[in-house]
């Protein structure tokens, strides 16, 4: 997705189940579209992590201009262990709230 400067957007984000007791972390050039597709296979039963588990509810994501650095965040993410995880999230989401409608 290109912003309105001209740049591209890319997010890394955390997603979550109502419990926050299961961790999804992904990178997209579209949030908000990426999310509706992450709520559709839960509805559609898919056979996905996220819908087995139940993981729809958006927690935490950064912006990125560079896809290669997206990426290399994500990954660095998916190697934290679950503390320091909920450590981040709490630093950008005090209460640990759904941000879906931030995207919607």
């Amino acid at each position: 997705m290109i912003n309105q400067n001209g740049y591209h957007v890319y997010y890394i984000y955390i997603l979550t189940n109502k419990h926050r007791s299961t961790f999804y972390i992904g990178v997209t050039n579209n949030l908000k579209k990426r999310l509706s597709q992450h709520k559709q296979s839960i509805e559609t039963g898919e056979k996905t992590f996220v819908s087995k588990y139940n993981i729809k509810f958006l927690v935490y994501y950064e912006k990125f201009n560079w896809i290669q650095e997206a990426i290399a965040r994500e990954k660095e993410l998916k190697g934290w262990i679950r503390v320091k995880k909920i450590e981040l999230i709490k630093s950008f989401n005090p209460n640990f709230e759904f941000l879906n409608h931030c995207f919607e």
